[in-house]
């Protein structure tokens, strides 16, 4: 079955209920997200899910030279970042898309929906 990486992004500026505007609505976010986790999971979707400490917690690293260097930050300068994802295995992209509406709703946050290479999609760009 075809995987998909759902990524959640959200602003990069947190207080101190994360990017939620109250404890009682960071909470509720908590509560929806671990309904919809448990539902991805009962109902055979879920291959791994989680949450991403603030992007300032980043460290880059490059090692495309002779020695590597690592840089205190994320990798990009924006105003939001990646907060959270979920691998999940869906039929199909509809499929996959509407399950990210839910996780959307549920964490209250922007899902960005990718699917995964597979053997046939790298085929494809090998033939002439």
């Amino acid at each position: 079955m075809p995987r998909y990486l759902l990524s959640v992004y959200g602003p990069a500026e947190h207080t101190e209920f994360g990017t939620y505007p109250s404890q009682e609505a960071m909470l509720q976010a908590f509560a929806d997200t671990g309904a919809f986790n448990d539902r991805l999971r009962r109902d055979g979707h879920l291959v791994f899910a989680d949450g991403l400490e603030p992007a300032t917690t980043a460290t880059t690293v490059d090692g495309q030279g002779a020695k590597p260097t690592f840089t205190d930050g994320p990798y990009l300068e924006t105003k939001e970042h990646l907060g959270g994802f979920w691998v999940i295995e869906a039929a199909d992209l509809d499929v996959a898309l509407a399950l990210a509406a839910e996780g959307s709703k549920a964490c209250r946050g922007t899902v960005e929906v990718r699917p995964f290479r597979t053997e046939e999609s790298v085929r494809t760009l090998l033939e002439p």
